[in-house]
């Protein structure tokens, strides 16, 4: 195929060129109806191909022009045999992917550190979870992904779900044996779902972790956006259908579903040129990218008090593999918080990370760093380091979490029944029917339908006492909780 064309852009373009006396949305007509501010900042070229579904630009819901011409250069581009563009980001994508295998009261296999659009989409549908805990990293304070043994543990105890799903690479860019786990789980006939929101870049580059696609995974749903240079929202689903476990038509329907109308074709045209730039360009990319980031990776740790796991990482069972562009600063031995860190650096230098927790911040290096963009990172680091360093004042590592808990009811069960709400701390024993997640180390502690024990009471409050943010609840401050209302028994 040839990666130089751009169906899609090209086509808006063209569009936008014609000049068209329009009366359909959007409203601000190529942005003559804006506010002037704003128009005079995003420019009138992006104003001008922000159109909607008309008969030259195709629809992304049953595309048979452009927009299919699109997206089977990007499964050219990614190895699929499918790839559906996504533009409510990687969240819809995975959505998408649960909803496709499961119907209401199938079982499907995921690892307790998902994200959130896992769990939403485990209730629209009314599947049951068979939650697997993710490896422990006792030394970083963080969570890897799932081995081979416990998806075969949960398989054997389960071997009628209807799907695996894997998170590939982890945030913190870390693998299990991917290829092992599919195959593993095609030889019980069930199909892996991919979660490969970090993992745009590994299909472009054969120095990084193996891709859902390579692996033989029958869907995963990539954040293009995240690394690949594309606008944020927007993503891709990649399918195989060589196994025959993925209906693609109904596939299309889904993801139809879940998406709006009213689809954005910058987003769309974002994704067509970013799959130019990464099919012609991926390798030389990614090859920018792993060379900046292992730079930065050999000299923070030269830096006092800080380190950054690297190859030394590899040899475990959910260590398989690690892409090095996720730089992961570990910062115990300067004796403050990742948090802390995070503040410290955008007041001092100006610098945003990725993400923090206890003991950690995450830099992502991509395509689009420079080494002026690094030697400030490391510039600040030595600073930090030489504020803060001191020998013997690092944190104690305490890395605990309840097991978890017995799930009484399918999470759509809870999520909809009659409830009450009632103090958190005097909970214990009765069925949430909300979210509770407590960073760090990023698991959610407590989902709907799952019984509250006093160990989940004692290690929420623990954390939201010394100030670690808690996502979920209605009540952000977690005195009050949301449980099922319990019918009095009948003697």
């Amino acid at each position: 195929m040839d990666h130089r064309q751009t169906p899609l852009f090209t086509a808006l373009k063209k569009h936008a060129d014609s000049n068209p006396i329009q009366f359909h949305i959007p409203g601000h007509k190529k942005g003559m109806g804006t506010d002037r501010e704003f128009r005079e900042f995003i420019g009138d070229n992006a104003l001008s191909i922000d159109l909607i579904n008309i008969a030259p630009l195709d629809d992304l819901h049953q595309p048979t022009g452009v927009i299919e011409q699109s997206q089977i250069l990007a499964a050219d581009a990614f190895g699929a045999d499918y790839t559906y563009f996504s533009v409510q980001g990687t969240s819809g994508a995975i959505m998408t992917m649960i909803l496709s295998v499961c119907s209401p009261g199938d079982k499907i296999i995921v690892p307790r550190n998902i994200h959130k659009s896992v769990m939403s989409a485990i209730i629209f549908s009314g599947a049951k979870p068979v939650f697997v805990s993710p490896a422990r990293d006792e030394n970083l304070g963080i969570d890897h992904g799932i081995t081979t043994s416990s998806v075969r543990r949960a398989l054997e105890r389960h071997p009628d779900a209807k799907g695996v799903l894997v998170i590939n690479p982890t945030y913190f860019g870390v693998c299990a044996n991917l290829k092992e786990i599919v195959d593993l789980a095609h030889s019980f006939d069930v199909p892996v779902l991919v979660d490969e929101a970090h993992g745009v870049l590994i299909h472009f580059h054969p120095d990084l972790p193996m891709s859902a696609m390579q692996a033989g995974a029958d869907m995963a749903a990539t954040s293009v956006h995240k690394l690949g240079g594309s606008m944020t929202q927007s993503s891709v689903l990649n399918l195989n259908t060589k196994n025959g476990y993925v209906n693609p038509q109904r596939v299309q329907t889904i993801i139809s579903m879940l998406t709006t109308t009213s689809t954005s074709y910058i987003l769309l045209a974002s994704l067509d040129t970013s799959r130019r730039n990464l099919a012609l360009n991926g390798h030389q990319m990614a090859q920018h990218a792993i060379d900046l980031a292992q730079f930065a990776r050999s000299e923070i740790n030269k830096i006092p008090g800080l380190y950054c796991f690297g190859d030394d990482i590899l040899g475990g069972e959910a260590t398989f593999d690690y892409d090095p562009t996720k730089v992961t600063i570990h910062v115990r031995h300067l004796g403050i918080t990742g948090y802390e860190t995070e503040n410290w650096l955008r007041e001092h230098y100006n610098i945003e990370v990725e993400l923090s927790d206890m003991y950690n911040i995450l830099c992502l290096i991509t395509p689009g760093d420079t080494q002026e963009s690094v030697q400030t990172l490391l510039e600040a680091l030595k600073e930090l380091s030489s504020q803060y360093y001191k020998d013997g004042q690092a944190h104690e590592l305490v890395v605990k979490i309840p097991e978890i808990p017995q799930l009484s009811l399918i999470p759509r069960d809870a999520f909809y029944a009659d409830t009450e709400v009632i103090p958190f701390k005097e909970s214990a024993g009765r069925i949430i029917a909300e979210f509770i997640y407590v960073y760090p180390p990023g698991i959610p502690i407590l989902l709907p339908g799952e019984v509250i024990s006093q160990e989940n009471i004692d290690y929420i409050v623990e954390h939201v006492d010394v100030g670690l943010p808690v996502k979920g609840p209605e009540d952000r401050y977690i005195n009050q909780v949301k449980v099922i209302v319990e019918a009095d028994p009948i003697f």
